[in-house]
């Protein structure tokens, strides 16, 4: 007789992301030549001054359990980076720093979602967001941006999703998997839709703000909105920013009952993040930012190169995005051009016969696209599409 597991866990789906990333793992193991542009993690070491904080952490003795909430002075460089980057003014009980950011949102959905309580996710949505939302009993309600309207929903959108249910907003920008951020009129238009409903707390996921390039400067919401500071969760973290993936810091700075239940959650789940992780965090958010916009740099270049190359395959479209490490390109004219059924049985084909690891895009919301990370090398992302362009190309001659 088989083991049961609970309803909650039953409602949600493994992560299409970490399961596209093991299954090229797995390949390349087995001796196939896979490139992956599955996961989201850069390519770029962590530079040195971080590491050797990291380290020194480690010789010094600085191994025990910290506070749940956070060393003070990581709290501190916390409270520094939102003031210098958001004009957002925070005290060390506003702060919390989590085991990733990952955790962080985990634990506002845990921290303000009753049964039934309903939480906005514009889609295309970083792939986790849905499944938190349903492991904290909540349900998701998700309207759609599609690539008209540059992946953005408006503030007309917001509105008609709103009901007497919903309890959290969650808006991510740049968007995880799309590339696109909202401009500060676009999160005026929003802001001005929530300050109708007080009852409404909103998390922002401003993960990928450094890693940036578009004209108009970064705008978190609470900078374009200040009126939302008092039910407003700002989230970042220094996995992505910072090359800090396996690190495992995330933060965010909110209303102080907020970050008290939140903190509440964590200290019932994982306690404190590690102690060797916050030290290096501090050196990275305190520390020369010149690696910072290295890194941006290259990213940059990689996503012009992608964007346009894509572009020139039948079938693909692909907007620009503002930031983030990943292409979201709409493949539907290719998926009929190939006959294939949907985005899953698209990214099958690139994978099995051209060698390359895609994430379909009705993981993220998004039927019909498939999202490329260009967190890889030059070299490989010439490769990879390479490929991707033969296997289009042969099937369409066939």
């Amino acid at each position: 007789m088989p083991l049961s597991v609970s309803r909650r866990v039953q409602r949600v789906k493994p992560s299409p992301t970490l399961a596209v990333t093991a299954r090229a793992a797995r390949l390349k193991a087995e001796g196939k030549d896979v490139i992956g542009l599955g996961a989201g993690e850069p390519d770029f070491d962590t530079p040195a001054h971080i590491a050797q904080a990291g380290s020194q952490a480690i010789s010094t003795g600085f191994t025990r359990y910290t506070h749940v909430e956070g060393i003070d002075p990581l709290k501190d460089a916390i409270r520094a980076k939102f003031a210098r980057d958001n004009q957002l003014s925070y005290e060390r009980s506003q702060i919390l720093v989590s085991s990733g950011a990952k955790q962080t949102i985990y634990n506002l959905c845990m921290s303000v979602l009753d049964p039934g309580d309903e939480a906005i996710i514009p889609a295309p949505y970083w792939v986790s967001y849905p499944d938190m939302v349903l492991l904290a009993d909540g349900l998701p309600v998700m309207p759609f941006a599609g690539r008209a309207q540059g992946y953005k929903i408006t503030a007309r959108q917001l509105a008609a999703a709103i009901t007497p249910k919903t309890r959290l907003v969650l808006l991510n920008s740049p968007c995880n998997p799309t590339g696109a951020a909202y401009t500060r009129a676009e999160l005026q238009a929003l802001g001005e839709v929530l300050l109708e409903y007080p009852r409404i707390i909103v998390g922002t996921d401003d993960m990928y703000e450094k890693i940036y390039w578009d004209p108009e400067p970064f705008c978190s919401l609470v900078t374009a909105v200040p009126e939302l500071y008092p039910r407003t969760v700002t989230i970042n973290g220094v996995s992505k920013s910072y090359a800090m993936t396996g690190w495992r810091i995330g933060y965010c700075g909110g209303p102080a009952e907020i970050i008290a239940a939140m903190s509440t959650i964590q200290g019932q789940s994982t306690s404190n993040a590690s102690s060797i992780s916050q030290k290096a965090a501090v050196a990275a958010l305190n520390g020369d930012q010149a690696c910072v916009a290295r890194m941006n740099e290259s990213f940059k270049a990689r996503h012009d190169f992608v964007v346009h190359t894509l572009n020139l395959m039948p079938g693909v479209t692909c907007l620009p995005g503002a930031g983030t490490f990943y292409a979201f390109a709409d493949v539907s004219g290719a998926i009929s051009n190939l006959g294939c059924r949907d985005d899953n049985e698209f990214a099958e084909l690139v994978l099995n016969e051209g060698g390359v690891a895609v994430v379909p895009g009705s993981g993220f919301g998004a039927p019909g696209h498939v999202r490329l990370s260009f967190a890889t090398s030059m070299q490989n992302l010439e490769k990879a599409l390479g490929r991707m362009a033969q296997v289009i190309a042969a099937r369409v001659a066939a």
